[in-house]
């Protein structure tokens, strides 16, 4: 195929210009792929699910008849046992299942202020 000489020039500057276009697209204009997406949209669904959640190891907490010596036992420990205290009082376990969540765990941690 036989491209004319001065359609050489403008067929460089389009596959440049979007060349150019991808790369800024994707580094700061907010574009992303499929996988990108998909992984944002499963961390915003976890973190959503695990923030309904924490009022049921609020109640869990509250309705302990042990509460205040958990409480206080969990205060006293190191920062990096803390969210174990809280799985093992029972307060981070979904009712209906019978493994408790971590992630439950540390933010009826945060909820209760207990950390820190």
């Amino acid at each position: 195929m036989n491209i004319p000489e001065w359609l050489k020039p403008g067929i460089y500057g389009a596959v440049i210009g979007a060349v150019g276009l991808a790369v800024v697209g994707f580094s700061w204009g907010g574009w992303m792929t499929a996988g990108e997406a998909n992984k944002l949209a499963m961390t915003q669904a976890h973190d959503s699910a695990i923030a309904a959640l924490v009022p049921v190891c609020l109640d869990n907490s509250r309705t302990d008849i042990d509460r205040i010596a958990k409480l206080s036992s969990i205060r006293e420990m190191s920062n990096y046992k803390r969210r174990d205290a809280v799985i093992e009082a029972g307060w981070a376990t979904i009712p209906g299942t019978d493994t408790p969540n971590r992630d439950l765990a540390q933010a009826c941690m945060d909820a209760l202020k207990i950390d820190g």
